[in-house]
Protein backbone atom coordinates (compact mmCIF):
# COMPACT_ATOMS: atom_id res chain seq x y z
CA UNK A 1 0.00 0.00 0.00
CA UNK A 2 1.36 3.43 -0.94
CA UNK A 3 0.57 6.82 0.61
CA UNK A 4 -2.29 7.54 -1.79
CA UNK A 5 -4.00 4.19 -1.28
CA UNK A 6 -4.45 5.03 2.41
CA UNK A 7 -7.08 7.63 1.50
CA UNK A 8 -9.28 4.97 -0.08
CA UNK A 9 -9.41 2.54 2.83
CA UNK A 10 -12.40 2.21 5.15
CA UNK A 11 -10.18 1.95 8.25
CA UNK A 12 -8.66 5.36 7.53
CA UNK A 13 -12.05 7.10 7.40
CA UNK A 14 -13.34 5.18 10.41
CA UNK A 15 -10.38 6.56 12.37
CA UNK A 16 -10.87 10.07 10.96
CA UNK A 17 -14.52 10.22 12.02
CA UNK A 18 -13.65 8.84 15.45
CA UNK A 19 -10.91 11.45 15.93
CA UNK A 20 -13.25 14.21 14.72
CA UNK A 21 -16.08 13.36 17.13
CA UNK A 22 -14.74 15.04 20.31
CA UNK A 23 -13.68 18.02 18.19
CA UNK A 24 -17.24 18.36 16.87
CA UNK A 25 -18.75 18.53 20.37
CA UNK A 26 -16.22 21.06 21.63
CA UNK A 27 -16.28 23.15 18.44
CA UNK A 28 -20.08 23.45 18.58
CA UNK A 29 -19.81 24.52 22.21
CA UNK A 30 -17.19 27.15 21.43
CA UNK A 31 -19.19 28.34 18.41
CA UNK A 32 -22.28 28.92 20.58
CA UNK A 33 -20.22 30.93 23.07
CA UNK A 34 -18.61 33.08 20.39
CA UNK A 35 -21.88 33.63 18.53
CA UNK A 36 -23.13 35.21 21.76
CA UNK A 37 -20.03 37.42 21.96
CA UNK A 38 -17.98 35.46 24.50
CA UNK A 39 -14.59 33.93 23.72
CA UNK A 40 -14.26 30.87 25.95
CA UNK A 41 -10.57 30.06 26.36
CA UNK A 42 -11.47 27.73 29.20
CA UNK A 43 -12.27 25.03 26.64
CA UNK A 44 -9.09 23.00 27.19
CA UNK A 45 -9.59 22.68 30.94
CA UNK A 46 -13.33 22.11 30.58
CA UNK A 47 -12.66 19.18 28.24
CA UNK A 48 -10.26 17.71 30.82
CA UNK A 49 -12.88 18.10 33.57
CA UNK A 50 -15.54 16.51 31.38
CA UNK A 51 -13.28 13.60 30.50
CA UNK A 52 -12.67 12.87 34.17
CA UNK A 53 -16.22 13.50 35.43
CA UNK A 54 -17.85 11.19 32.89
CA UNK A 55 -15.26 8.45 33.31
CA UNK A 56 -15.30 8.52 37.11
CA UNK A 57 -19.11 8.48 37.26
CA UNK A 58 -19.13 5.27 35.23
CA UNK A 59 -16.24 3.82 37.25
CA UNK A 60 -18.23 4.57 40.43
CA UNK A 61 -21.19 2.55 39.13
CA UNK A 62 -23.28 4.86 36.93
CA UNK A 63 -24.38 3.86 33.45
CA UNK A 64 -22.72 5.41 30.38
CA UNK A 65 -25.41 7.99 29.62
CA UNK A 66 -25.42 9.13 33.25
CA UNK A 67 -21.67 9.55 32.85
CA UNK A 68 -22.29 11.79 29.83
CA UNK A 69 -24.76 13.82 31.90
CA UNK A 70 -22.24 14.18 34.73
CA UNK A 71 -19.62 15.38 32.26
CA UNK A 72 -22.08 17.95 30.91
CA UNK A 73 -22.85 19.08 34.48
CA UNK A 74 -19.15 19.55 35.20
CA UNK A 75 -18.77 21.61 32.03
CA UNK A 76 -21.85 23.67 32.88
CA UNK A 77 -20.36 24.45 36.32
CA UNK A 78 -17.15 25.83 34.85
CA UNK A 79 -19.23 27.62 32.23
CA UNK A 80 -21.14 29.28 35.05
CA UNK A 81 -17.87 30.38 36.64
CA UNK A 82 -16.49 31.68 33.35
CA UNK A 83 -19.76 33.38 32.40
CA UNK A 84 -20.22 35.08 35.77
CA UNK A 85 -16.77 36.63 35.62
CA UNK A 86 -16.93 37.73 31.96
CA UNK A 87 -20.58 38.67 31.37
CA UNK A 88 -22.10 40.55 34.34
CA UNK A 89 -18.70 41.49 35.83
CA UNK A 90 -17.13 42.29 32.46
CA UNK A 91 -13.66 40.94 33.24
CA UNK A 92 -11.15 40.15 30.48
CA UNK A 93 -12.31 37.10 28.55
CA UNK A 94 -8.72 36.18 27.75
CA UNK A 95 -7.57 36.22 31.37
CA UNK A 96 -10.68 34.49 32.73
CA UNK A 97 -10.51 31.85 30.01
CA UNK A 98 -6.91 30.94 30.78
CA UNK A 99 -7.74 30.98 34.48
CA UNK A 100 -10.71 28.65 33.89
CA UNK A 101 -8.47 26.22 32.01
CA UNK A 102 -5.93 26.22 34.84
CA UNK A 103 -8.65 25.89 37.50
CA UNK A 104 -10.50 23.06 35.76
CA UNK A 105 -7.31 21.15 34.95
CA UNK A 106 -5.87 21.53 38.45
CA UNK A 107 -9.12 20.55 40.19
CA UNK A 108 -9.39 17.50 37.95
CA UNK A 109 -5.88 16.32 38.74
CA UNK A 110 -6.46 16.98 42.44
CA UNK A 111 -9.73 15.02 42.38
CA UNK A 112 -8.01 12.14 40.61
CA UNK A 113 -5.29 11.92 43.26
CA UNK A 114 -7.79 12.18 46.12
CA UNK A 115 -10.36 9.73 44.76
CA UNK A 116 -7.82 7.21 43.44
CA UNK A 117 -4.82 7.59 45.76
CA UNK A 118 -3.45 4.09 45.24
CA UNK A 119 -4.04 3.69 41.52
CA UNK A 120 -0.76 2.82 39.80
CA UNK A 121 -2.49 2.75 36.43
CA UNK A 122 -5.83 4.35 35.42
CA UNK A 123 -8.71 1.90 36.03
CA UNK A 124 -10.73 0.85 32.98
CA UNK A 125 -14.47 1.07 32.36
CA UNK A 126 -16.84 -0.55 29.88
CA UNK A 127 -16.97 2.18 27.23
CA UNK A 128 -19.47 2.81 24.44
CA UNK A 129 -19.22 0.19 21.70
CA UNK A 130 -19.72 0.74 17.95
CA UNK A 131 -23.28 0.29 16.79
CA UNK A 132 -23.75 -0.70 13.16
CA UNK A 133 -26.80 0.77 11.44
CA UNK A 134 -28.39 -2.01 9.37
CA UNK A 135 -27.87 -1.84 5.60
CA UNK A 136 -26.13 1.58 5.70
CA UNK A 137 -23.07 0.16 7.45
CA UNK A 138 -22.44 -2.14 4.47
CA UNK A 139 -21.89 0.72 2.02
CA UNK A 140 -18.25 0.57 0.82
CA UNK A 141 -15.91 2.94 2.73
CA UNK A 142 -18.66 5.40 3.77
CA UNK A 143 -20.67 2.69 5.54
CA UNK A 144 -18.10 1.69 8.19
CA UNK A 145 -16.94 5.32 8.56
CA UNK A 146 -20.34 6.92 9.12
CA UNK A 147 -22.69 4.11 10.15
CA UNK A 148 -20.59 1.83 12.35
CA UNK A 149 -19.55 4.20 15.10
CA UNK A 150 -20.36 4.62 18.78
CA UNK A 151 -23.59 6.38 19.86
CA UNK A 152 -21.68 9.52 20.87
CA UNK A 153 -20.39 9.92 17.31
CA UNK A 154 -23.93 9.79 15.96
CA UNK A 155 -24.93 12.31 18.63
CA UNK A 156 -22.13 14.64 17.51
CA UNK A 157 -23.47 14.78 13.95
CA UNK A 158 -27.04 15.26 15.18
CA UNK A 159 -25.73 18.11 17.35
CA UNK A 160 -24.35 19.95 14.31
CA UNK A 161 -27.74 19.81 12.59
CA UNK A 162 -29.48 20.89 15.80
CA UNK A 163 -27.16 23.85 16.37
CA UNK A 164 -27.56 24.98 12.76
CA UNK A 165 -31.34 24.70 12.99
CA UNK A 166 -31.52 26.65 16.27
CA UNK A 167 -29.18 29.39 15.05
CA UNK A 168 -30.82 29.99 11.68
CA UNK A 169 -34.40 28.76 12.01
CA UNK A 170 -35.60 29.82 15.46
CA UNK A 171 -36.23 33.11 17.32
CA UNK A 172 -33.80 31.93 20.01
CA UNK A 173 -31.03 31.54 17.43
CA UNK A 174 -31.78 34.96 15.99
CA UNK A 175 -31.55 36.53 19.45
CA UNK A 176 -28.31 34.64 20.16
CA UNK A 177 -26.69 35.86 16.94
CA UNK A 178 -27.94 39.40 17.58
CA UNK A 179 -26.37 39.39 21.06
CA UNK A 180 -23.02 38.70 19.42
CA UNK A 181 -23.51 41.41 16.82
CA UNK A 182 -25.41 44.26 18.45
CA UNK A 183 -26.31 43.67 22.11
CA UNK A 184 -27.80 47.16 22.52
CA UNK A 185 -30.40 46.37 19.85
CA UNK A 186 -31.27 43.14 21.65
CA UNK A 187 -31.71 44.98 24.94
CA UNK A 188 -33.99 47.49 23.21
CA UNK A 189 -36.28 44.58 22.32
CA UNK A 190 -36.62 43.67 25.99
CA UNK A 191 -34.30 40.65 25.87
CA UNK A 192 -31.69 40.26 28.60
CA UNK A 193 -28.23 40.31 27.08
CA UNK A 194 -26.76 38.94 30.31
CA UNK A 195 -29.15 35.98 30.39
CA UNK A 196 -28.53 35.16 26.72
CA UNK A 197 -24.76 35.27 27.07
CA UNK A 198 -24.75 33.35 30.35
CA UNK A 199 -26.98 30.66 28.87
CA UNK A 200 -24.77 30.38 25.79
CA UNK A 201 -21.59 30.01 27.85
CA UNK A 202 -23.13 27.41 30.18
CA UNK A 203 -24.60 25.31 27.37
CA UNK A 204 -21.49 25.70 25.23
CA UNK A 205 -19.26 24.62 28.11
CA UNK A 206 -21.45 21.57 28.74
CA UNK A 207 -20.92 20.52 25.10
CA UNK A 208 -17.16 21.04 25.44
CA UNK A 209 -17.16 18.73 28.46
CA UNK A 210 -19.06 16.05 26.51
CA UNK A 211 -16.30 16.32 23.91
CA UNK A 212 -13.81 15.52 26.65
CA UNK A 213 -15.99 12.67 27.91
CA UNK A 214 -15.92 11.15 24.43
CA UNK A 215 -12.22 10.49 24.91
CA UNK A 216 -12.66 8.48 28.11
CA UNK A 217 -16.01 6.84 27.34
CA UNK A 218 -15.90 6.17 23.61
CA UNK A 219 -12.41 6.53 22.12
CA UNK A 220 -10.67 4.98 25.16
CA UNK A 221 -11.83 3.29 28.35
CA UNK A 222 -9.82 5.12 31.00
CA UNK A 223 -8.65 8.56 32.05
CA UNK A 224 -5.03 9.64 31.90
CA UNK A 225 -3.26 12.96 32.18
CA UNK A 226 -2.69 14.96 28.99
CA UNK A 227 -5.26 12.97 27.03
CA UNK A 228 -6.99 16.13 25.75
CA UNK A 229 -3.58 17.18 24.41
CA UNK A 230 -4.44 20.58 22.92
CA UNK A 231 -7.71 19.58 21.26
CA UNK A 232 -9.44 22.51 22.92
CA UNK A 233 -7.17 25.04 21.24
CA UNK A 234 -7.72 23.31 17.90
CA UNK A 235 -11.48 23.73 18.36
CA UNK A 236 -11.07 27.49 18.75
CA UNK A 237 -9.23 27.53 15.43
CA UNK A 238 -11.96 25.38 13.87
CA UNK A 239 -14.60 27.95 14.80
CA UNK A 240 -12.64 30.58 12.88
CA UNK A 241 -12.01 28.14 10.02
CA UNK A 242 -15.77 27.51 9.82
CA UNK A 243 -16.54 31.26 9.77
CA UNK A 244 -18.72 30.75 12.85
CA UNK A 245 -21.03 28.41 10.89
CA UNK A 246 -21.78 24.87 12.17
CA UNK A 247 -21.59 23.13 8.78
CA UNK A 248 -18.23 24.62 7.83
CA UNK A 249 -16.87 23.95 11.32
CA UNK A 250 -17.88 20.29 10.92
CA UNK A 251 -15.93 20.09 7.67
CA UNK A 252 -12.92 21.64 9.38
CA UNK A 253 -13.08 19.10 12.21
CA UNK A 254 -13.19 16.19 9.77
CA UNK A 255 -10.29 17.64 7.74
CA UNK A 256 -8.10 18.04 10.81
CA UNK A 257 -9.00 14.54 11.98
CA UNK A 258 -8.17 13.16 8.53
CA UNK A 259 -4.76 14.85 8.66
CA UNK A 260 -4.18 13.32 12.09
CA UNK A 261 -5.23 9.83 11.02
CA UNK A 262 -3.14 10.14 7.87
CA UNK A 263 0.07 11.04 9.69
CA UNK A 264 -0.26 7.98 11.93
CA UNK A 265 -0.47 5.71 8.90
CA UNK A 266 2.39 7.50 7.16
CA UNK A 267 4.59 6.80 10.17
CA UNK A 268 3.82 3.10 9.83
CA UNK A 269 4.38 3.22 6.08
CA UNK A 270 7.85 4.80 6.34
CA UNK A 271 8.94 2.36 9.02
CA UNK A 272 10.78 4.97 11.09
CA UNK A 273 13.07 6.22 8.32
CA UNK A 274 11.68 9.76 8.79
CA UNK A 275 11.57 11.35 12.28
CA UNK A 276 8.10 10.83 13.73
CA UNK A 277 8.00 14.45 14.96
CA UNK A 278 7.66 15.55 11.35
CA UNK A 279 4.48 13.52 11.00
CA UNK A 280 3.12 14.69 14.34
CA UNK A 281 3.31 18.33 13.34
CA UNK A 282 1.80 17.75 9.88
CA UNK A 283 -1.91 18.11 10.82
CA UNK A 284 -1.18 21.26 12.79
CA UNK A 285 0.84 22.85 9.99
CA UNK A 286 -1.84 22.04 7.44
CA UNK A 287 -4.51 23.39 9.81
CA UNK A 288 -2.60 26.66 10.23
CA UNK A 289 -2.27 27.05 6.47
CA UNK A 290 -5.99 26.38 5.97
CA UNK A 291 -6.85 28.75 8.82
CA UNK A 292 -4.77 31.57 7.33
CA UNK A 293 -6.37 31.13 3.91
CA UNK A 294 -9.93 30.98 5.20
CA UNK A 295 -9.81 33.50 8.05
CA UNK A 296 -8.87 36.35 5.73
CA UNK A 297 -12.42 36.22 4.37
CA UNK A 298 -14.13 35.37 7.66
CA UNK A 299 -16.58 37.81 9.24
CA UNK A 300 -16.50 37.44 13.02
CA UNK A 301 -19.32 38.54 15.38
CA UNK A 302 -19.03 42.31 15.81
CA UNK A 303 -19.48 42.21 19.59
CA UNK A 304 -17.13 39.28 20.20
CA UNK A 305 -15.05 39.90 23.36
CA UNK A 306 -16.81 43.23 23.92
CA UNK A 307 -18.26 43.47 27.46
CA UNK A 308 -21.77 44.89 27.71
CA UNK A 309 -23.50 46.56 30.64
CA UNK A 310 -27.21 47.27 30.60
CA UNK A 311 -27.96 50.84 29.58
CA UNK A 312 -24.57 51.48 27.98
CA UNK A 313 -24.37 52.69 24.38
Amino acid sequence: MDALDILFTASFWVAAIRIASPLIFATMGELICQRAGVLNLGIEGIMVAGAFAGWFAVYAGADLWTGVAMAAAAGAFFGLVHGTLTVPLGLSQHVVGIGTTLLATSLTYFAYRVLLPGAATPPKIEAFQPFAIPLLSHIPIAGPALFNQTPLTYLAFVLVALVAWVLYRTPLGLALRAVGENPAAVEAQGISVTAMRMGAVIIGSALMAIGGAFLTMSAFDSFFFEMVNGRGWICIALVVFGSWRPGKALIGAILFAAFDAYQIRLQQLTGGTIPYQLFLMMPYVLSIVALVLVSRRASYPAALMVPYQKGER
